[in-house]
């Protein structure tokens, strides 16, 4: 079994920057792309970036030239730097990834992390 455990929301004025993390544990034999999801009250889930295991990125038009995302394969873990940040970038953040584990491949999600941004 794979888990995400992601960290780093909080409440932040507008302009102001987070940093949120997703550390992928449990038993892993590899991982393939990791990224961000985001749903924001009364909308739906929306991809905010991913990254593929050699290092290639694609960020949502919404957010590009304010996030960059990054990851640690050594450590399994994906970063989400924010800059920059908008009230209308609240919502709960997920960390997603395709993993093999034990049970074979599988896609697996954090619990989510809220990012508040304030006006």
């Amino acid at each position: 079994q794979v888990q995400l455990v992601e960290s780093g929301g909080g409440l932040v004025q507008a302009g102001g920057s987070l940093r949120l993390s997703c550390a992928a544990s449990g038993s892993i034999f590899s991982i393939n792309a990791m990224g961000w999801y985001r749903q924001a009250p009364g909308k739906q889930r929306e991809l905010v970036a991913v990254i593929t295991s050699g290092g290639s990125t694609n960020y949502a038009d919404s957010v590009k030239g304010r996030f960059t995302i990054s990851r640690d394969n050594a450590k399994n873990t994906v970063y989400l730097q924010m800059i920059n940040l908008k009230p209308e970038d609240t919502a709960v953040y997920y960390c997603n990834t395709d993993a093999e584990g034990d049970a074979g491949w599988g896609d697996y999600w954090g619990q989510g992390t809220q990012v508040t941004v304030s006006s």
